[in-house]
């Protein structure tokens, strides 16, 4: 049953939790997705049937939380993050980012690390606003966002993207790969070679930069984006145990 907390400035962030022995995992989500994605209802599945704790929840703006998705940033869901692990979790969490979700969950990792018992990425895209959106728009787009604080973009999941001033200008000051990246825990970062949306030089470009002693990258042949085929579900899964055994 979905739940509420009130979050950063009055945000209602949803949320759905599963009981369980830790450490818990917490799935953060894609931009502009929802906590009723496949890779989400597969966790949730994953475990219950293993009796661990486990979490998702919607960003503000998102699925069946409150706010306009135009109107937030990764500040702002950043908090809506931090606020969620904070009031809904106990002790030392496996974070589970999936594309912006792993972005945020690096930021997390970086702000709270004693509460992390390791890290999964899926598509990770740290910096996106940044080194995606900013860097591929035309000069006639950077202008467009300049005078009307607003571009549209197309998207292969429905509706246009709207990208905001606000949103890129916010993302500069969130970014991680522009200063050192410190993960003391397991990780392992799964990225797919056909995907269309995070190339897989941002994968590499992440092992690289971040530190730590336990750290691994599979690159899956022929994933695209979603990572959500049987395969793929299954590689996220041995991916947390894997995690977890270490950690």
């Amino acid at each position: 049953m979905t739940q509420f907390l009130e979050g950063p400035q009055g945000r209602r962030i949803a949320y759905e939790r599963v009981e369980g022995r830790g450490p818990g995992v917490v799935f953060l989500g894609g931009f502009r997705s929802d906590m009723q994605g496949t890779k989400a209802l597969w966790l949730e599945d994953w475990a219950r049937a293993r009796g661990r704790a486990f979490l998702r929840f919607d960003y503000s703006g998102h699925g069946e939380s409150s706010g306009a998705f135009e109107e937030g940033s990764i500040g702002d869901w950043f908090a809506d993050a931090m606020a969620a692990i904070r009031g809904l979790t106990e002790g030392r969490q496996v974070l589970v980012g999936s594309s912006m979700g792993g972005w945020i969950s690096l930021l997390l990792a970086r702000t709270m690390p004693e509460r992390l018992a390791g890290l999964v990425t899926v598509a990770a895209a740290p910096d996106f606003t940044e080194r995606g959106y900013w860097a591929g728009f035309s000069p006639a787009e950077r202008a467009a966002l300049q005078e009307r604080g607003r571009v549209e973009q197309p998207s292969d999941y429905g509706e246009p993207y709207v990208i905001t001033r606000r949103l890129i200008e916010d993302g500069r000051d969130h970014l991680v790969l522009d200063q050192p990246l410190p993960l003391p825990f397991p990780v392992r970062f799964l990225q797919g070679t056909a995907d269309a949306d995070v190339p897989m030089a941002w994968a590499l470009d992440l092992l690289d930069h971040a530190r730590g002693e336990d750290m691994r990258l599979t690159l899956v042949k022929g994933a695209d984006h979603r990572f959500s085929t049987p395969d793929c579900l299954a590689q996220i899964g041995a991916a947390i145990e894997e995690v977890l055994a270490r950690g």
